[in-house]
């Protein structure tokens, strides 16, 4: 999941978004739900989807250098959209990334530049967050690209769970060599996120809280993505409004308005 799926998600493992195709927030809740892991990650895919959406939040990244609080706007369209500006703080207003298909664009307003993300700098921080631009592109879902199975369900911290265990098909164009997501049994919204590489050592944890009901739909508000190399770190994006399915014109997403 992408950070613009994060963002949206949002995600993205995001972010993100994430990755974020019409969401159906009425889900029939049915047994067969509740025994089918892969239909319940792909109910978890979804929560963030729609066909476009705009959305402000705040992203608070911590190193053990320093702390720093940036305001967000981001509009998406599909999985192939993007534009993210940044509002605050004042010395880094304007500075925005558009995401069109798998490419990426960077504007610096101080200098009035666009430049083009390089593969080489894909897995560079994404404005000295924990999310690479590498997030910011992979548009893989668990629906696509990974195999689950329910490998607990039961009580947990006093908290009906099911942790799915969701590993990557042959050939899936994904970096991880397992995920591993606890859902909120009730509520059917993700709680934690566990991202393993392939000789399955902890790299990463994801998790969600803050829930709100936005268009019929009950999503995470806040998310926060732990480098477990890190342990002191963290990113945090958090959500202060988000709308599904709006009109957004195509010409949003284009080099002319990555500069206004």
């Amino acid at each position: 999941m992408s950070l613009f799926f994060c963002f949206r998600k949002l995600q993205a493992s995001v972010i993100f978004v994430c990755a974020l195709s019409l969401v159906t927030p009425s889900l029939a809740l049915t047994a067969d739900l509740f025994s089918d892991a892969n239909a319940l990650m792909r109910h978890i895919d979804r929560l963030w989807r729609s066909d476009s959406a705009h959305s402000t939040m705040t992203m608070t990244v911590k190193t053990r250098r320093y702390t720093r609080s940036m305001t967000l706007e981001n509009w998406t369209k599909g999985k192939e959209k993007s534009l993210i500006i940044i509002r605050s703080p004042k010395k880094d207003r304007g500075i925005a990334t558009l995401k069109v298909n798998e490419n990426i664009w960077n504007y610096l307003p101080k200098i009035n530049r666009v430049t083009k993300v390089p593969p080489s700098l894909m897995s560079g921080a994404w404005m000295g967050s924990h999310f690479t631009n590498d997030d910011l592109v992979k548009e893989s879902t668990f629906e696509d690209d990974y195999d689950s199975s329910i490998t607990f369900k039961g009580v947990r911290d006093g908290k009906k769970v099911i942790e799915i265990t969701s590993i990557p098909r042959e050939n899936a164009a994904v970096v991880w060599g397992k995920v591993v997501t606890l859902i909120d049994q009730d509520k059917l919204v993700p709680i934690q996120s566990v991202y393993y590489d392939e000789d399955n050592t902890k790299i990463r944890v994801m998790s969600f809280s803050r829930l709100e009901t936005h268009d019929e739909r009950l999503v995470p508000m806040k998310m926060t993505l732990q480098p477990l190399d890190k342990p002191n770190e963290s990113t945090v994006v958090e959500y202060q409004s988000i709308e599904f399915d709006i009109p957004i014109n195509d010409n949003v997403f284009s080099i002319k308005r990555l500069k206004r």
